[in-house]
């Protein structure tokens, strides 16, 4: 049996099927990253086979410095940082505007309750709009914090690595990580109702109402240690465990994933970054 290594130097010899054995190990993380990023499974595709290319032909380049995994993260990195850079910050309430928008637009209940009926991947999670609302929040930093939150908090890669990919000293990864994560609790703080009943956004306990009737709001908060744990320990370590949370989730492949995809182009709709929901 090949070691990683050999493969790695077939790769670098120009054996596709070596390059596509290795890229493959880390391809469903690598596109769920770029699906937080992008927020669009077309943009994501694009990008995802971009990357491929892109490595494929600079594989001679790569000089070990980091793993392969971190190397194929950082070309795209690059590739979404330049598809990105132009486009602007969401507000922390993009998810409202969708609530509101969804509220008084009778195609797209529609389309929800259609792609909650018909879908495989159709189910409402609380855990998965979570994992959602994380995503939009994380659309309210700069671009560098949220690739910077996103690789630490849910892809786990070193402080290191981070400052390869996004080719900075690993002292502006940590200024970057620090002033993410405080805008993350901030927001999160101020608006979560599952774990702060001051909060403004209720979307969580609504949603599950409306597809899983037979479930009570309590049973399914009860299945999440955050929300279990959020009346005994600080904000900062609520932020962690719903990162964790996050980390668990593929946004591309769960079982809630094609539900969730339609609430986040109605939130992108609702905020005029797309014209219509496809």
């Amino acid at each position: 049996m090949e070691t990683k290594d050999e493969t790695l130097l077939q790769a670098m010899e120009g054996d596709i099927n070596a390059f596509q054995s290795l890229f493959a190990e880390f391809q469903p993380h690598l596109k769920s990253y770029l699906y937080r990023l992008l927020t669009d499974r077309n943009d994501t595709d694009d990008l995802a086979h971009d990357t491929f290319v892109k490595a494929f032909d600079k594989i001679q380049t790569f000089k070990g410095k980091a793993s392969f995994k971190t190397w194929v993260f950082q070309i795209a990195t690059n590739l979404a940082y330049d598809f990105l850079k132009h486009k602007k910050r969401w507000l922390p309430n993009a998810q409202d505007q969708a609530k509101s928008l969804a509220m008084s637009t009778d195609y797209i209940q529609q389309l929800f309750v259609m792609t909650h009926q018909t879908s495989n991947r159709g189910r409402y999670e609380i855990k998965e709009h979570i994992d959602f609302c994380f995503t939009c929040i994380s659309k309210t930093l700069s671009l560098e914090e949220q690739i910077a939150l996103i690789l630490k908090d849910v892809y786990a890669f070193s402080r290191k690595e981070i400052a390869l990919i996004l080719n900075k000293t690993e002292g502006v990864v940590k200024h970057l990580l620090f002033n993410g994560r405080k805008t993350m609790i901030e927001i999160f703080d101020n608006r979560c109702a599952l774990i702060n009943k001051k909060g403004v956004c209720h979307q969580c306990t609504e949603l599950a109402g409306i597809y899983n009737p037979k479930q009570t709001e309590q049973q399914e908060l009860l299945k999440i240690k955050m929300v279990k744990a959020s009346k005994e320990i600080n904000k900062e370590k609520l932020y962690e465990l719903r990162s964790n949370l996050v980390a668990a989730i593929d946004p591309l492949s769960s079982e809630g994933a094609d539900l969730q995809d339609i609430i986040m182009q109605c939130t992108r709709l609702a905020i005029n970054e797309i014209e219509t929901i496809q």
